[in-house]
């Protein structure tokens, strides 16, 4: 798949194409119906599909101070969307001139002078331009202008019948309430939380015989809550996804104060310092707690880690390793 950022950065080749737009933040399952849309509709006609997106966050731009936290940071939406089959990410960066542009200027500037639309693929909420006045009837007239079709894809229930749609506030709202089980229904996979492998206070190696990986991860992004968690941490450097017990909060036995997220990897000897590595929350196992003694808490990480193993597939069990 091919990345570019700023539209005049589109490749001097690319022809007409089927075009998505949209922050996608979560590519949840309702992101993926309206992407994997236009990714056939581009191949059944021959041509190419291309998914336009926005960094920052608009919120950021729009209501500063305010934007949500984020579900899936710019590099790692780029892979789920080459996943997916898209051939080309199309990255604006949304700024406040940006926002300023009325809805006929945006269609014309940047989905017809830059990616020669044929098709648009859209959510039947879809808006946008300036204080979001354009919507799907008005994008269909202006395509009757310019020359393209649009395709406004019905919003994606999680159930059959359901009443509660897929969104990213929906996930936020899960992930921010420690439901990584009800996220990961929603996004059609474990949700994620990228960053570097720094050094903390080292109690675990030193003190509980349990080290851990410390991950240093971006501020704005999209933390679960204060609990101890089974999932799996993937290394940059081999993609090899290792099962893991993993801790968010602020370690309460020893008082702590700053917010860590760190995971011990089962069975593994080594060191990550200095790594890029992604940590996929699978399961909640329960809450942080406060203990009188290092031996209980030592005894309570002993089970995380054996429960952690049963729910990951390892120990015997059918699972992914």
């Amino acid at each position: 798949m091919q990345r570019w950022r700023g539209v005049d950065e589109t490749p001097a080749d690319w022809g007409r194409s089927v075009v998505t737009i949209g922050v996608f933040d979560g590519v949840h399952l309702g992101h993926q119906q309206i992407i994997r849309r236009a990714v056939a509709d581009a191949r059944e006609r021959g041509l190419r599909s291309v998914v336009l997106t926005f960094d920052p966050h608009p919120s950021a731009v729009v209501r500063p101070g305010a934007h949500p936290a984020i579900l899936t940071e710019l590099e790692y939406k780029g892979d789920l969307l080459a996943e997916l089959g898209v051939d080309g990410m199309c990255v604006v960066p949304f700024t406040h001139e940006f926002s300023q542009l009325a809805p006929d200027s945006f269609v014309h500037d940047v989905l017809v002078e830059h990616l020669h639309a044929a098709t648009v693929v859209v959510g039947e909420n879809f808006r946008f331009g300036h204080k979001a006045a354009g919507d799907v009837t008005m994008l269909t007239e202006l395509g009757k202008t310019f020359g393209f079709s649009v395709d406004a894809v019905p919003l994606a229930a999680q159930a059959e019948g359901g009443e509660t749609v897929y969104s990213s506030t929906y996930v936020r709202s899960c992930v921010a309430a420690g439901d990584v089980t009800a996220a990961a229904a929603a996004l059609g996979r474990p949700h994620r939380v990228g960053g570097l492998v720094v050094r903390g206070a080292n109690r675990g190696g030193s003190q509980l015989g349990f080290p851990t990986a410390n991950l240093h991860h971006t501020p704005d992004v999209a933390v679960p809550a204060d609990a101890i968690y089974a999932g799996w941490l993937t290394r940059a450097i081999d993609g090899k996804p290792l099962p893991a017990a993993i801790s968010v909060g602020t370690n309460p036995t020893f008082a702590g104060r700053e917010r860590t997220v760190e995971a011990h990897i089962i069975d593994f000897s080594g060191d990550l310092y200095g790594e890029q590595v992604a940590l996929d929350f699978v399961e909640r196992l329960r809450e942080q707690r406060a203990y009188d003694a290092l031996e209980p808490l030592i005894a309570q990480i002993t089970a995380d880690v054996a429960e952690s193993g049963k729910i990951l597939g390892l120990l015997g069990l059918d699972g992914p390793l």
